[in-house]
């Protein structure tokens, strides 16, 4: 294998985007499909009402969401056991037959419930896969990068997340340009997949070909196992304190973006192409702003950075949330989205650095898999349900105090995290 100490710059930063690339292309592959659910449902489930099968489409979503901590314990251990660019190519494989098998899977009118069958077992090979994607990629990133750029390089993990959602977002404004909305219903729609598992499958070459880290290669063959069971004993502490701020965290990237579009339209009353404008402008913002705040987090350490995001999402989260649901200008509301989104940025660009140095590498992928992906699924996958069950029952505003109680949440345990920069256990350089 070849070692990180004897990698020249350029190999080094290949190695980085290598690591970082199938992120994008994961991340476009889940985000396509909840993007063209409007146009695949039908040929799935063949109810008259178009609610039932947005519903029914949703349900496999939910799915593919609750497969994730699934997919970080199983792929966490494989990336610990088998090394980190072995769990980055098989996670980029199972992403690829995912979005193959949907590109291909028959329709409900040629093969019976086949069809919604193929799709759930789809979802569940991408719920896997984005499952340990996370683990993997912070983990490798993290162990890749120079000490004193740490940050800067970890950050392109939420770069490429961005721009997996952006690229899905092209892609499908692409279709729509050039095809009937017919044909984007029957099959263009598959075309989108198509090219998600073709991605997919370069970055597995790519991945395959990847050097691997230093820490890993550092590691003795009788080395403790990397188990659920060992990572809850030998650090609860650190497992509770990475599942609170992955809860926190995930809550306000959900709430921020993809809820955001849809409080746009339900709540603010702007058509769905200019809410769709307001969120693609604020992403790429966000985007831009990643490798800010890692450098700002090479230079002044981590919990700075962190202090930022908690507290001041605390503050912000009530005021902007109203603020927004008044607004009647798009720049106002744009404006207003990217103050919470700048201070978002602040804990995405170092989220799975501060996690992989609290671990020692034979558990170290595990460590940040697991408590992310549980922290992330109770309160990130569910905070679009929460903000419309707040909004059903007459008390919109509460949801701003819920997600708000959850920022606090994770800003304790941004306050009992050491800090990171001067304790990493990340060793190698």
């Amino acid at each position: 294998m070849l070692e990180v100490a004897t990698q020249p710059p350029l190999s080094r930063i290949k190695s980085i985007v290598g690591g970082s690339a199938g992120n994008l292309v994961e991340w476009y592959d889940w985000y396509a499909y909840s993007v063209l659910t409007i146009y695949f449902a039908p040929v799935f489930f063949p109810k008259e009402d178009p609610t039932a099968q947005l519903l029914s489409a949703a349900a496999i979503f939910a799915v593919g969401f609750l497969m994730r901590p699934i997919g970080a314990w199983l792929m966490g251990i494989y990336s610990d056991r088998h090394g980190r660019k072995s769990g980055l190519a098989l996670s980029v494989a199972l992403m690829a037959g995912g979005s193959l098998l949907i590109a291909v899977s028959p329709t409900y009118a040629s093969a019976g419930a086949v069809a919604p069958i193929t799709l759930v077992i789809a979802r569940m090979l991408q719920g896997l896969s984005v499952g340990g994607e996370y683990g993997a990629s912070a983990t490798y990133l993290s162990e890749m990068a120079i000490r004193n750029r740490r940050a800067f390089w970890a950050s392109f993990q939420y770069i490429t997340l961005v721009g997996g959602q952006l690229l899905a977002l092209a892609v499908v404004v692409l279709l729509q340009f050039t095809m009937s909305e017919t044909h984007l219903q029957e099959w263009g729609w598959r075309v989108a997949f198509g090219v998600g598992a073709v991605l997919a499958f370069a970055v597995y070459i790519l991945r395959t070909r990847l050097a691997e880290t230093k820490s890993f290669t550092n590691l003795a063959e009788d080395r403790p196992k990397s188990s659920m069971l060992n990572l809850w004993r030998e650090h609860p502490r650190e497992f509770l304190i990475v599942a609170a701020i992955s809860g926190g965290g995930s809550i306000a990237f959900y709430s921020y973006t993809t809820y955001m579009q849809k409080f746009l339209v339900n709540t603010s009353g702007f058509s769905r192409s200019t809410a769709t404008e307001i969120m693609t402008i604020a992403l790429v913002v966000f985007m831009l702003v990643q490798p800010l705040w890692g450098v700002a987090a090479d230079r002044w350490g981590r919990k700075p950075s962190l202090y930022l995001f908690g507290f001041g999402g605390m503050a912000a989260s009530y005021p902007v949330f109203s603020a927004v649901s008044h607004a009647t200008s798009p720049l106002t509301a744009l404006g207003l989205i990217l103050i919470l989104l700048v201070l978002l940025g602040a804990y995405t660009a170092i989220s799975g650095l501060i996690k992989a140095e609290l671990f020692p590498p034979h558990i170290r992928t595990l460590g940040v898999a697991l408590p992310y992906a549980i922290g992330n699924t109770l309160f990130g996958g569910t905070a679009e349900y929460v903000a419309l069950w707040f909004k059903q029952a007459g008390a919109e505003s509460g949801f701003y105090w819920y997600l708000t109680a959850i920022l606090g949440m994770a800003t304790v345990g941004f306050l009992l995290l050491p800090e990171t920069k001067r304790t990493s256990l990340i060793v190698e350089d």
